[in-house]
């Protein structure tokens, strides 16, 4: 039984993998961020709509919706545990 490598040669395996880019071709990638957000609720709460759009983009997290939505979003994704409970 030939492996995947011996049949296409193993240098074509890696140029199909070095070839596989972001849609639209810009090379782009989600790269998780170093650090997990250490926000409080009382944070999450005042945070600036801008501010919370950054925060889920970095983490590749849908920024659609209302102000409200997203700080409830972000909210129930970092808090864990009854912090991330919202009544």
């Amino acid at each position: 039984m030939e492996t995947m490598a011996a049949r296409y040669g193993g240098g074509e395996i890696r140029d199909l993998q070095s070839k596989q880019e972001a849609p639209g071709g810009c090379g782009s990638y989600f790269q998780m961020p170093l650090h997990y957000p250490r926000h409080s609720r009382e944070d999450y709460e005042a945070m600036p709509e801008w501010q919370l759009d950054r925060l889920l983009s970095e983490y590749g997290l849908p920024v659609a919706g209302t102000v409200h939505q997203k700080r409830t979003f972000a909210i129930g994704t970092f808090l864990w545990g009854a912090g991330g409970i919202i009544h």
